[in-house]
């Protein structure tokens, strides 16, 4: 999945820890973070996301993220979820 494709149509789960939580039970197919998002948030959903082999993308900012997953105000992080979950 990319920006381009409007997260507004997948299944997410919006925040850090929803987006947490998911890729810790398997469920997170891609995280998009925001770079301007705490650093340590950001370390620690790096971190797992290469223990647990899920895609990491990054995004410029948190209003951007927002934008782009319908909500009118920022997102530190965003989970894709598998449609089955």
């Amino acid at each position: 999945m990319s920006m381009d494709n409007n997260l507004q149509d997948a299944k997410v789960k919006i925040g850090t820890k929803q987006t947490m939580k998911m890729v810790e039970q398997d469920l997170a197919i891609e995280v998009f973070v925001a770079l301007d998002a705490d650093a340590k948030l950001i370390s620690k959903v790096s971190s797992l996301c290469r223990k647990k082999s899920v895609k990491l993308t990054e995004v410029a900012t948190m209003k951007e993220l927002g934008k782009v997953c319908g909500i009118d105000v920022g997102a530190a992080m965003v989970a894709v979820v598998n449609e089955d979950s």
